[in-house]
């Protein structure tokens, strides 16, 4: 299956809503409404949605898709995507994992987080697993600096 292809700032998104109360079912009335205010419970002073159709329908974002069946991000940056593990997974880059230079290390996943984390990750970056007795211990780099 082909995955649709977002926007990190798209896919970040998303998982705030997700985060912040919407149900996987709210959040598919909200996209399939195309009304920014449905993601009212997740505006706050870092996550601003009045652009986010627009933004999707210029780039040929398949919301509903993304939402349904899960989605791939074009690309990652450092900030982003220690934005996106915060998010997705309720994380917090000051006390579960490390981020450096073109890294992102120290960070321990369940296997259904792995296996989210490498469907959504972008092409950019790498990642080396080495499984422990309570999960999965992951270190991303950028690809080309490993």
């Amino acid at each position: 299956m082909q995955l649709t292809k977002i926007s990190q700032n798209t896919a970040i998104l998303l998982e705030h809503a997700r985060k912040s109360g919407l149900t996987s079912s709210e959040l598919l009335e909200a996209v399939r409404s195309g009304e920014n205010e449905r993601f009212q419970i997740a505006q706050n002073g870092h996550f601003h949605y009045g652009e986010l159709f627009a933004y999707a329908g210029e780039h040929g974002e398949d919301l509903e898709k993304a939402v349904i069946e899960g989605y791939k991000i074009t690309f990652n940056t450092r900030n982003g995507l220690k934005i996106w593990l915060e998010e997705t997974f309720h994380l917090s880059s000051e006390s579960d994992f490390r981020v450096g230079e073109g890294i992102i290390e120290g960070l321990k996943l369940k296997e259904e987080q792995l296996a989210r984390l490498k469907e959504a990750l972008a092409v950019n970056w790498t990642l080396q697993e080495e499984p422990t007795t309570d999960g999965v211990l992951v270190r991303l780099t950028v690809r080309g600096l490993q």
